[in-house]
This record gives C-alpha cells, structure tokens and sequence, in this order.
C-alpha cells in the first residue's frame, strides 16, 4: 500500500512530482487541465520528460489525473454529454504520454433525464471513450458523494456501468472513502470496514478497485454531501483508517489524500505511514 496526495501543477505539469516530494508522497493525483475548463497546456517532448525525470527524482512510484469537475456523461444537453466524451479520452491520452497510471471521473449527474435513461447514458459514454482506445492509462470511475440524481453512489450502479459497456473489463474504480461514507457505507470500525468491503467484491469485485481517495467525513454516514475533512477530524474517524490500511484484502491500493489542501496534509501522510509502519 502506496500513499500520497492530490497536489498542484500549476506552473508546469512536473510541478506535480516536486510538490508530492516536498510533502513525502509515495503517488501523487493531479489535474493536467483546468479543473473549471479551458484550454489544456500541450504536452510538449520537453513536457513529457521533464515530467518523467522529476517523478523519478522525487522517488513518486504512480501518478493519477482526475478529470476536471464539469464532466457529465448522464447531461440533458448532448454538448455536454459530447464534451465530457471527449475530455476523459484525451485526460487517457495525456496520461499515456506522461505514464500516469490512471484518469478518475465522476460520472455526472442524472437530475434531467432520470436514473435509468441516466445509466444507459453512462454506459454509451463509457463505450465512447474506450472505443479504439490502446493505451497505457487505466480509467477510473469514482464512487460519488450521493447527492440529488449523482450517478455512481451505490456499489450497485457502479457495477450496472462496468458489465453494461464492451470493455467494462478494462475499466476500474476508484474508491472514497468520504463519498462512500457520505453515500451510507459505514467504515467507522474494523468490522464495518471489513463488511463494506465485502460487499464492494461481491457486487464488483476488489480486483476491479485500483485506488481510494483518502479522506474523512465533514457530514455524518449518509448525509449525501462531498465534503471532505483531514483524517480523525471528521465522522469516519482514525480506527476506520487505521482499519483500511491494516486489512490484508486491500494491500494493492494507493491511498490519496483529497483533504483540505493546508498543513494538515502533511500530517495525515505521517499518520497512515506510521499505521503501515
């Protein structure tokens, strides 16, 4: 097990691998664009190596991009269905190009076209992006947070998207523990972990789960909003932490500290080192 951050690029895509080092991660999750849209930066040969050189300068084992915040497959408006198509495939392609392990997304909400219309939408966005798609990057789909029409906030609808599209075998998940907290899967305890993530294999299967976003809970279990906290500060707790980072099921997983981007990052790090330590 593997722990890090989500940290700035800002000035120059290597930026990422120097501020994950100044902060002891082990993989870094960045944005490669604009999370409220706009233009990307090329990725140059220059860009690309000076990417891959600090990564190894900074001893960063993996990288991850999360796509910008206004992707939505299950749109009312089909520009921005067809733009969200679009961006995910090239955040894959971008990944390639720099090596990053893996793109995460949110799938988007429903709220104009309702749930079941809303999922085969997903799954035709899915079959989209990943049509004719070889390389290297993973996708990701992440567990949402459960507010209003979100789509993806049950391990079910999670699994309705995997075995709906053609290469749903390629796709993986992204796991948060906020969002899955938020959407009523405690991980308050070692027990509830260990029967949260039991069910998560029975409906999708732990080989399908590369990574988890690492954060506690500003709302209660089921309070159905994204609001993230620094690790023993929120509704989850240190024992569900220290539970996750214990238990022998999910040893393969990177861990991705998405709390409040300040000197408690820092902390958080040393904490969920010490616990592996």
């Amino acid at each position: 097990m593997k722990f890090g951050a989500h940290v700035s690029a800002a000035g120059g895509l290597w930026n990422a691998p120097i501020n994950a080092g100044k902060l002891g991660c082990e993989v870094l999750q960045m944005f490669s664009r604009p999370p409220q849209g706009g233009k990307p930066s090329a990725i140059t040969g220059e860009v690309e190596a000076k990417f891959k050189a600090e990564m190894k300068a900074n001893k960063i084992e993996r990288a991850y991009i999360h796509t910008p915040y206004f992707i939505n497959l299950a749109s009312g408006t089909q520009r921005i269905v067809d733009n969200s198509i679009a961006v995910i495939r090239e955040e894959l392609m971008r990944g390639s190009q720099l090596g990053c392990h893996a793109v995460m997304f949110h799938p988007g909400s429903a709220k104009d076209v309702g749930e079941e219309k809303g999922i085969a939408m997903v799954i035709d966005g899915l079959n989209q992006i990943m049509s004719g798609y070889r390389g290297s990057c993973q996708l990701l789909i992440e567990i949402s947070a459960g507010a209003g029409a979100v789509m993806g906030d049950s391990f079910e609808e999670i699994a309705a998207f995997l075995d709906g599209a053609k290469r749903g075998k390629d796709i993986g998940v992204c796991f948060d523990t906020q969002h899955a907290f938020a959407s009523g899967y405690d991980l308050r305890t070692a027990e509830a972990v260990e029967a949260t993530f039991k069910k998560f294999d029975k409906l999708i299967g732990l080989e399908k789960l590369v990574a988890s976003h690492c954060n506690d809970s500003k709302v209660e279990l089921a309070g159905h909003k994204d609001r993230h906290e620094h690790l023993g500060k929120g509704h989850i707790g240190l024992d569900g932490f220290r539970a996750i980072v214990a238990s022998k099921k999910l040893q393969h997983l990177d861990l991705i500290l998405e709390t409040p981007m300040d000197d408690g990052v820092e902390a958080d790090l040393a904490f969920l080192k010490a616990e592996r330590d």
